[in-house]
C-alpha cells in the first residue's frame, strides 16, 4: 500500500510540475498569443485540432466508462461469456470511416494555410529579404535596398514581407512563433514564405531544427516598427559609409585599429558588403543580444571576444584570430559597441 501511495504522490507531483512549466517561457516567444497573420492562422488550426482530438478523447472515455460499468463481471457470472461481435462489418466500417473524416477535416485547412503562406505570386509588390542560415547565426539581405545585416530583422508593421531562405551549411528552421509558423532552411534550395506582423515590438525567433552543438543558442529577433520608422531605418542604413565613420573616443579608435590588424574584416563586414563568412556588424551597437542570446553589455562582449567557444560551442569564429589580452578585447569591444547607425532600435520598437 505504501509503495502505491508513493507512486501516486510522484504522479501528482509530475502533473503539477507539467502544469507549472507550461507557464514558463519568454515574452513574444509563444504560438499561443498570435501577433501576425501566419501565427493567427496557425492558432486557428491549433484550436481546430484540439477541439477534434478533445472530442475524440471525450467519446472514448464515455464509451469506456459505459462498457466498464454496463458489462462488468457480476456475482454468479464468473463463467459467463458475453456475445462476441468480432467481424461486425457495420462496427468496423464506422470506426474506420470516422477517423478518416476527422483526418480530412484537419488536413484540408492545414494544406490550404501552408500553400497560402508559401504563395509568392505578389512578392514583387512587397519587401523581399534573402535570409541565409549559418551555424549559428542568421544573415539578412534586403533585395531592393542594398542593405546587409545580421541577427536583428527589421520589418514594418502591417505589411507583407517575403522571406527567401537558404542555408550555407546544414538544415536549419526559421521560426518566429508569435508572428508565423516554421519554414525549413535547406542548403540546396530556396524556400519562400511571408510574414505580416500586426503589432510593433520585438519578437524572438529560434532555429527549430537541430543543427549542431549550439543549436539552442541560434536565436534572432524580428524588430517590428512603424512604417515611418522603417523608412528611417532603411535610409540610415543605406546612407551609412563605414569609411567616414570615425570613432569618437580614443579607446574606440585603438579598438578599430586592432579590429583591422587582427584581420576581422576578412570574415565580418560593416556596411553593404555582401561578405557572409561571419555576421555583418553594421549597427552592432544597437543589437539587443551578443552571439544571439547574451545581453548586450561590454563585459559579455569582452568575454565573447576572448573565448567564443566557451559561450557558443562549435562556432566558426573560434581560433580564426590571434588570442586577445584583456586590454585588446576591451578596446575592440569599445569600438564595436559604438557602431550605431540609426536611432531606430529594438528598444524603441513599439514605443
Amino acid at each position: 500500500m505504501k509503495a502505491w501511495m508513493g507512486k501516486i504522490k510522484a504522479l501528482i507531483l509530475m502533473g503539477l510540475m507539467a502544469v507549472i512549466l507550461t507557464g514558463c517561457g519568454k515574452e513574444n516567444l509563444t504560438a499561443l498569443v498570435p501577433k501576425g497573420y501566419g501565427a493567427d492562422e496557425s492558432m486557428k488550426l491549433i484550436i481546430l485540432t484540439t477541439v477534434i482530438m478533445g472530442g475524440v478523447f471525450l467519446v472514448v472515455v464515455i464509451v469506456l466508462a459505459y462498457v466498464l460499468i454496463r458489462f462488468r463481471r457480476k456475482k454468479g457470472q464468473e463463467n459467463y461469456i458475453p456475445k462476441q461481435v468480432e467481424g461486425n462489418k457495420t462496427l468496423e466500417t464506422v470506426w474506420t470511416i470516422i477517423p478518416v473524416i476527422l483526418v480530412i477535416i484537419m488536413a484540408v485547412p492545414t494544406t490550404l494555410v501552408s500553400f497560402d503562406l508559401a504563395d509568392a505570386s505578389d512578392s514583387k509588390d512587397h519587401i523581399n529579404i534573402d535570409i541565409t542560415g549559418n551555424q549559428y547565426w542568421w544573415h539578412f539581405n534586403y533585395q531592393d535596398e542594398d542593405i546587409q545585416t545580421s541577427q536583428d530583422l527589421y520589418v514594418p508593421v502591417g505589411e507583407k514581407v517575403y522571406l527567401n531562405m537558404i542555408s550555407s551549411d546544414v538544415i536549419h528552421s526559421f521560426w518566429v512563433p508569435s508572428i508565423s509558423g516554421k519554414m525549413d532552411v535547406n542548403p540546396e534550395n530556396t524556400n519562400t514564405m511571408y510574414i505580416e506582423a500586426y503589432e510593433e515590438g520585438v519578437y524572438w525567433g529560434k532555429c527549430a531544427e537541430l543543427c549542431g552543438p549550439s543549436h539552442s543558442l541560434m536565436d534572432f529577433k524580428v524588430v517590428v516598427v512603424s512604417k515611418e520608422e522603417y523608412e528611417q531605418w532603411v535610409a540610415d542604413m543605406k546612407n551609412y559609409d563605414p569609411e567616414k565613420d570615425e570613432p569618437e573616443s580614443a579607446v574606440a579608435k585603438e579598438g578599430k585599429d586592432l579590429f583591422e590588424e587582427n584581420n576581422c574584416m576578412a570574415c565580418h563586414a560593416i556596411g553593404s558588403s555582401p561578405v557572409q563568412v561571419g555576421p555583418n556588424l553594421t549597427n552592432f551597437g544597437n543589437r539587443s543580444r551578443i552571439a544571439g542570446y547574451k545581453e548586450t553589455t561590454k563585459e559579455n562582449l569582452v568575454n565573447w571576444l576572448k573565448d567564443p567557444e566557451e559561450m557558443k560551442p562549435g562556432n566558426l569564429m573560434t581560433g580564426k584570430y590571434p588570442e586577445l589580452n584583456d586590454d585588446e578585447a576591451d578596446k575592440i569591444a569599445e569600438y564595436l559597441l559604438q557602431l550605431k547607425v540609426t536611432d531606430v532600435t529594438p528598444d524603441s520598437a513599439g514605443k
